[in-house]
């Protein structure tokens, strides 16, 4: 039975992020590098943003490289970098083809210029799509981001641009990288680990998190599904009763 089939369209999630995880893993079942690993996992990307663009979430996030991913050897690093790169080229024109439009978040002025390059063309190229806006987490940190936010907004305060009492919730969101995007409904993690790796906190403070032990190269349209499935099933209060929900 096709899954999508059991996925109710009225109760989607509008905002959906993943944070990729076990390309090295599965590589290393393979008896190969971790690079292996990542070149292995653009299906899993293609098939999450086709499931999600099917039943029309509005917006997901993908955690592509992290603030701390600038640890690892170099070999590695460059080898992402290069595959950012091949990789937008390739899917531009499916993107296109589906509506997409891509958007990024993070410090991406981090990156090589040929990686930063290859990002504000694709950017633009599909800046009036609008079936589903895909963002890229790139030299992205959940701490970083609101430090950058706290810092951008007590400068206002200092300059008399804001007052103390102004500053709410909005305000905040409005200073960060994601202050275009829907806060985020649900958080999908591959690879069997249970953590949220400095991604998104402050969006996802209201999120479902659903865990899958599935490793990412192996992530398909299908495993997306079911993690609707698990999201559409469960009961979100925020911060009511039962009682009054019904």
């Amino acid at each position: 039975m096709d899954k999508k089939l059991l996925i109710d369209q009225n109760r989607v999630p509008k905002h959906v992020a993943i944070i990729m995880d076990g390309n090295g893993r599965w590589a290393k079942r393979q008896g190969m590098n971790r690079i292996f690993g990542h070149r292995n996992a653009l299906t899993a990307v293609r098939e999450s943003i086709q499931a999600a663009t099917k039943i029309k979430v509005e917006a997901i996030t993908l955690y592509a490289f992290s603030t701390e991913n600038w640890n690892r050897p170099k070999m590695e690093i460059d080898a992402l970098m290069n595959l950012l790169i091949s990789s937008l080229k390739k899917e531009l024109p499916e993107f296109m083809k589906n509506g997409v439009k891509v958007n990024s978040i993070g410090a991406v002025e981090n990156l090589p210029k040929s990686a930063q390059k290859a990002l504000t063309e694709v950017i633009e190229i599909t800046k009036n799509n609008s079936n589903i806006t895909l963002t890229l987490a790139l030299s992205y940190g959940s701490r970083q981001e609101i430090v950058n936010a706290i810092k951008n907004i007590s400068k206002k305060v200092v300059n008399n641009e804001l007052s103390l009492e102004e500053i709410n919730e909005k305000t905040i969101n409005n200073h960060l990288y994601t202050f275009n995007l829907p806060e985020v409904d649900l958080m999908i993690r591959t690879s069997g680990e249970q953590r949220i790796s400095n991604f998104l906190m402050w969006q996802m403070a209201y999120a479902e998190l659903y865990f899958t032990d599935v490793l990412w190269p192996d992530f398909r349209e299908e495993h997306f599904y079911d993690a609707i499935i698990n999201y559409q099933n469960r009961e979100r209060r925020f911060g009511k009763t039962s009682e009054q929900l019904i």
